[in-house]
């Protein structure tokens, strides 16, 4: 019997994940290849066409490729292109999903990265028996996306969801994005970083050596009980929770789930995240909604997510298929 497996794609601006999923979230393999080194769109899918049929190949004939799942930066979904991205060498609109398609004949479907992560997190994740939620990825920057009524919001034109592109403070940090003050600037690995700078420099009036800190080191600094390492996750954290208690006015989530690197402080991100949500939370909210850490291991997240994809659009098309599957959901 032939066993189909999901293809798994996530593009980031160094490196490119991708692995081969099955239905049960198993990833039977997975690999990288260096984004940065395809000047175009073009070269970077012929690329990935020979890594992934080299896997699938060797994995044996009793199993086929269902589909491919594309985690990607500007990801738009409804278009399956990839929107001026930011970090990318590939610039303006590009077809990604229809790229592939040509070269696999098999429905593509792409996004970006925080939706995928969403995708995985309800399907093979803490969010498998929850139909309304919150995905927060906290890493170099602030990603989420949004769940109700067990579909991923897309918004009219594929890009809603973008929590990290709140704007908090009008008069604040200047954001990757070109804006002030977004939540992003604030509560991301950078943000923390800039953070923890400003605190050193309001202290001492110097900053020598801080530009190459990262955050574990602000991290070891907190565990170490370092004053400012402590200061910089509280900060993070209320703003944080602020941001997450206004959200929930807007869907009324089940709970709210935290991944990537800043959400791995634990208790140091956590607690005054929760504090700080309870505090600014809408009293018919109260004590209902919980924040939660993503159940999916990070190293394999990436893929995870993009593969799942493809399982939620194939379980779609069953549903719509099946008038009685229909009528009752």
């Amino acid at each position: 019997m032939i066993q189909q497996l999901a293809a798994g794609i996530d593009i980031g601006g160094t490196n490119t994940a991708y692995g081969l999923v099955d239905r049960e979230g198993n990833i039977l393999m997975k690999d990288t290849i260096t984004t940065g080194n395809f000047s175009t769109a073009e070269e970077f899918v012929s690329a990935m066409e020979i890594v992934i049929r080299k896997a699938l190949s060797s994995l044996g004939s009793s199993y086929s490729l269902a589909g491919i799942g594309i985690g990607a930066p500007n990801g738009n979904y409804y278009k399956g292109t990839i929107e001026f991205p930011p970090n990318l060498k590939w610039k303006g609109i590009t077809p990604l999903a229809k790229y592939f398609e040509e070269k696999f004949d098999v429905k593509t479907v792409l996004t970006n990265d925080a939706n995928a992560g969403a995708i995985g997190e309800m399907l093979f994740g803490g969010a498998k028996n929850m139909k309304d939620f919150i995905y927060i990825t906290l890493g170099t920057g602030l990603g989420s996306g949004i769940v109700v009524n067990g579909e991923l919001v897309y918004g009219h034109d594929g890009f809603a969801g973008e929590l990290g592109h709140v704007v908090m403070f009008p008069d604040g940090r200047v954001c990757g994005c070109g804006r002030y003050g977004c939540l992003e600037a604030y509560c991301s690995a950078t943000g923390i970083k800039r953070t923890y700078i400003e605190k050193r420099w309001r202290k001492e009036k110097m900053n020598d050596g801080l530009k190459d800190i990262h955050t574990k080191d602000i991290y070891d600094k907190a565990v170490a009980g370092d004053e400012d390492a402590l200061s910089a996750f509280e900060y993070t954290g209320e703003i944080l929770g602020f941001a997450l208690a206004n959200s929930v006015l807007y869907t009324s989530p089940e709970a709210i789930f935290l991944f990537g690197g800043v959400a791995l402080a634990g208790d140091f991100i956590f607690k005054p995240t929760i504090a700080s949500f309870e505090k600014y939370l809408y009293p018919i909210f109260k004590g209902k909604i919980k924040i939660l850490s993503s159940k999916l291991m990070e190293n394999e997240a990436a893929v995870l997510g993009a593969a799942s994809l493809i399982w939620k659009e194939l379980d779609k098309k069953s549903v719509s298929s099946n008038p009685i599957l229909k009528s009752v959901l």
